[in-house]
């Protein structure tokens, strides 16, 4: 895989640093302890500000514009909601099944909530994003396709995957220009092959030479007699083939499935992206920062957060279609002022990892 993006990309420039961003996430981590987790809505705007105020492209930075008293109205109508259906299900059981099955046409609906709130919080060079998916696709991509996944065991999975990132991409603005990802399922499927590929290889070399048995393992988890040390054993070995085995598929999959969606997604105006991420770079980050995080009792988190954060931005580039200056200004007289219309949305968030 190429060591350096296409020529002509700018990449993003990360310029947080550990020391900044770890005075900013103690403050947030014991204010939200001190009220009872009430005040980790405005934790989360402090730290999505922090990381999109820090993230530039060509010399222009990213904004967050939502507001903590907006996150935690959208919370507390989730969790109103949550408890209104435990009371109904624990007091009327058959009223609580069709409120369940109600919740399969409500999800969606929150998802595209979600999306709109958090394109239209965010800016970049004082251009707002949009977001224009509707709560049919949302069901298609989010419960139809899920379901039909499953269906099939979970090997049209790379289909699942591209569907919620065609959504999700293919329904966001930057003002009036429209993002456009347009990729096959071949490289989706390519990354899913190779990634159950490492783990098939893997997992059989590392049970032949560590002598790994899984009706050993079953036979010690069923046995309540079994010595203390022996099922130690044999726990520590299942988990070790799983560390080596998953996490490093897990890391092939989305290296090369975020340098597929990337390198073919446009902007509307001829601008183009590209990323270049590597899956043994990826796995080396996750790795040592988990264990330098563990070690320190967490202390060592932010560091970790920053040096994830410097990596994938200048693994991301921007390649303009013409002139960045021209490009924002004609977003910016095409957006007007629809900026401060934002202020009355619910912060509802359902937290896709999409």
């Amino acid at each position: 895989m190429s060591e350096s993006l296409p020529q002509g990309a700018k990449p993003f420039d990360f310029t947080g640093n550990a020391k900044e961003w770890f005075g900013i996430w103690i403050v947030n981590l014991l204010l939200s302890i001190v009220t009872i987790g009430i005040y980790s809505a405005w934790a989360k705007v402090r730290a999505k500000k922090y990381f999109y105020n820090h993230t530039y492209v060509e010399g222009r930075n990213f904004d967050y514009h939502a507001t903590g008293k907006q996150i935690l109205i959208g919370r507390l109508i989730v969790i109103a909601a949550v408890i209104v259906f435990q009371v109904v299900a624990s007091v009327l059981p058959i009223l609580g099944l069709l409120l369940l099955i109600g919740l399969l046409f409500v999800f969606p609906w929150l998802i595209v909530r979600s999306m709109i709130f958090n394109a239209r919080m965010s800016s970049f060079s004082n251009v707002r994003f949009g977001f224009v998916g509707s709560v049919g696709q949302a069901f298609l991509t989010f419960i139809i396709y899920p379901i039909l996944t499953a269906l099939t065991l979970y090997t049209t999975f790379p289909i699942l995957d591209r569907a919620m990132k065609r959504f999700s991409i293919n329904n966001h603005k930057l003002g009036q220009a429209q993002f456009k990802m347009e990729v096959g399922l071949g490289p989706f499927y390519k990354a899913f092959l190779v990634a159950i590929v490492w783990i098939v290889v893997v997992g059989l070399l590392g049970a032949v030479l560590s002598g790994f048995s899984f009706t050993e393992f079953a036979m010690a988890m069923d046995n309540p007699n079994a010595p203390p040390s022996e099922v130690m054993k044999v726990v520590g070995l299942f988990y070790l083939l799983f560390f080596v085995a998953f996490l490093p598929a897990a890391f092939i999959y989305q290296a090369l499935t975020r340098n597929a969606v990337y390198n073919n997604t446009t902007l509307e105006g001829g601008h183009q992206f590209a990323s270049n991420v590597t899956a043994g770079r990826l796995l080396w980050l996750a790795v040592s920062n988990m264990v330098v995080v563990i070690c320190t009792l967490f202390l060592m988190l932010p560091w970790a957060q920053v040096r994830m954060a410097r990596y994938l931005a200048a693994h991301t580039g921007f390649i303009p279609g013409g002139s960045m200056d021209d490009f924002v200004t004609q977003q910016q007289e095409a957006g007007g002022a629809l900026g401060d219309a934002y202020t009355d949305l619910e912060g509802i968030d359902v937290g896709l990892p999409i």
